[in-house]
């Protein structure tokens, strides 16, 4: 019996379980971790996240996509395993924890609804005729277009991931369409292997890329706080400080809200 705790933010929802004094599952586990994340027979969610001990951080978290395979960086997981840790009496207002693509600060508010997660620095976007390629824990692909919603993500999205590029190692794809204020995003992920209603780090590079798309809007937005983030379960908002083409003190902010907890027989 595997208890465990169910958490969205955004939309982008994640089945936690608490690790640390009982092994419940490990980086073995693909097949178990993928029946936990089937929406019709097991739990369901886009990913499963572990929370472990680690000697130097108040918490590990361990990120595995639907599919079973571990994950590299999830933003909105992240966020949602900071209001995890608060739940189970780990953290009070304040946390440094371990993470795939190495150390992050996270701080989250009296009510443990509202996080807001440091990302790692960026140095380097790639800028192509009509994408943008960046990596801000996961790798993304960047397309903005109009009328995002009503395009066919599934299909639009799923050829960009599985072209002779990007087919190997996969990378994630958003669609973005700028806004009077912000933008409106939809993503495909990979391991999901389609679309979702948010993705953290996908908001995170599209924020990045709108700086450059649009700078004069960009710097007005960051001024009063954040660029929105406008994703198909709810809205986003990023921070960052921009030195030309290179990006630091970056902020990933919104909702982390636990949905439910059981346990459940494999």
């Amino acid at each position: 019996m595997i208890p465990f705790f169910k958490y969205q933010g955004a939309g982008n929802d994640f089945v936690m379980v608490d690790n640390r004094t009982t092994t419940y599952l490990t980086r073995k586990d693909t097949k178990a971790i993928n029946w936990l994340c089937n929406r019709r027979f097991g739990i369901g969610g886009d990913g499963l996240i572990l929370l472990q001990n680690h000697p130097d951080y108040d918490f590990e978290m361990v990120y595995f996509n639907a599919d079973g395979t571990e994950g590299s960086l999830c933003g909105n997981g992240g966020r949602c395993t900071v209001a995890f840790a608060k739940q189970l009496g780990i953290i009070n207002h304040k946390c440094t924890f371990w993470a795939i693509d190495g150390e992050h600060e996270a701080t989250i508010n009296t009510e443990g609804n509202w996080v807001e997660l440091k990302m790692a620095d960026l140095d380097t976007v790639h800028c192509n005729s009509d994408h943008y390629v960046l990596n801000t824990g996961s790798p993304h692909y960047i397309k903005y277009v109009d009328n995002v919603g009503q395009l066919d993500v599934f299909t639009e999205g799923g050829n960009i991931r599985n072209n002779a590029t990007y087919k190997k190692e996969g990378i994630n794809v958003n669609f973005i369409e700028p806004l009077e204020n912000g933008f409106h995003i939809r993503t495909f992920e990979r391991g999901v292997e389609d679309e979702t209603l948010a993705c953290g780090t996908g908001v995170t590079a599209a924020a990045i890329s709108f700086a450059l798309e649009h700078p004069e809007k960009a710097t007005t937005l960051l001024k009063n706080g954040g660029i929105p983030a406008k994703a198909e379960g709810g809205d986003l908002k990023v921070r960052f400080v921009q030195h030309g083409t290179s990006f630091e003190d970056i902020w990933l902010c919104g909702p982390a809200t636990f949905v439910y907890n059981g346990k459940i027989k494999i």
